[in-house]
């Protein structure tokens, strides 16, 4: 009785663990972070709580919901990969039904709909742009077609930072649309250097990602340049009323970034590439950090 209980509750656990990796929820709490930073950066009156929580949740839950339709679509090129092969849908542990593109939806309109009654229509239609470009630009239209696809596809980060803004100023303000700049240029650094880590899988699946149309080593090259851009237009902020905090994070962050970046231009491996990814993680996560900060000083 108590293996067979045992064994149930490991079925159990591995279900739950299918369910949060299908709605990829650390990617998830990434995007409702940027968006609290959206709306902590830009000037106006204080939000209520209610009206922080409900953009918490909306952008969380329309980044859920594209997350998930990314692997119902993507079934057929994530048996292909070894990173992704044991995702649910290719292993069978969760059934591939149009039951879950119905729960989808649902999840995406409840998402849109209480940001558009609890905030405004331009910060719920951001939110809905969001997960829009996850899932259908980048997704069903570009990734297999072109090199550039996380380059439009990253847009999707820039419109949770800029459903955070209208939430507080639907006319927005340099400081949101800013923070979205950075946010659309950080995208593509941060995802081509786990291209090139994992440039054998996406050839082998067929996709266009840049290191397998021009190879690793002009990849390399590129995202050094991407994260220069990168770190100049995250000091821009600074001269639109950004205090020191905001400077010294965006600073900090930034010069580690393109520290190894650099590595990864004059050494293309997989293990420069991951530390290029992990740095794109770090350097995002002290930016938005300094930026709350700052702007909870001001």
């Amino acid at each position: 009785m108590d293996t067979t209980l045992t064994a149930t509750d490991r079925r159990a656990a591995t279900r739950v663990r299918s369910v949060i990796g299908l709605f990829k929820l650390r990617i998830g709490v990434v995007v409702m972070i940027t968006a609290l930073a959206g709306l902590a950066v830009t000037p106006g009156p204080a939000p209520s709580a209610v009206q922080v929580l409900v953009l918490a949740l909306s952008v969380l839950l329309a980044s859920a919901s594209a997350g998930a339709f990314n692997q119902y679509v993507e079934r057929d090129l994530d048996r292909l990969m070894t990173r992704t092969r044991g995702r649910a849908f290719v292993t069978g542990e969760l059934s591939h039904s149009p039951l879950w593109l119905a729960l989808m939806a649902l999840m995406l309109a409840a998402a849109v709909a209480a940001a558009w009654f609890t905030l405004n229509p331009l910060s719920a239609l951001f939110v809905f742009l969001g997960a829009f470009f996850y899932a259908v630009v980048y997704t069903v239209w570009l990734k297999r077609r072109s090199a550039l696809n996380i380059v439009i596809g990253g847009l999707s980060g820039s419109f949770a930072v800029l459903a955070g803004g209208a939430a507080i100023d639907p006319s927005l303000g340099p400081l949101p649309l800013l923070l979205a700049l950075v946010l659309f240029l950080w995208t593509p650094p941060h995802f081509w250097s786990l291209a090139i880590a994992n440039h054998a899988d996406y050839a082998a699946a067929g996709v266009p990602m840049l290191p397998v149309v021009v190879g690793a080593e002009r990849a390399a090259r590129i995202v050094f340049w991407s994260t220069l851009a990168l770190v100049l237009v995250s000091l821009l902020p600074l001269g639109f009323g950004a205090g020191g905090v905001y400077g010294a994070g965006a600073l900090a962050g930034g010069l580690f970034f393109l520290h190894r970046a650099g590595v990864l231009m004059l050494k293309p491996s997989r293990v420069n590439a991951m530390r290029c990814f992990l740095a794109s993680m770090l350097q995002l996560s002290v930016l938005l950090v300094a930026a709350t900060i700052d702007a909870a000083m001001r």
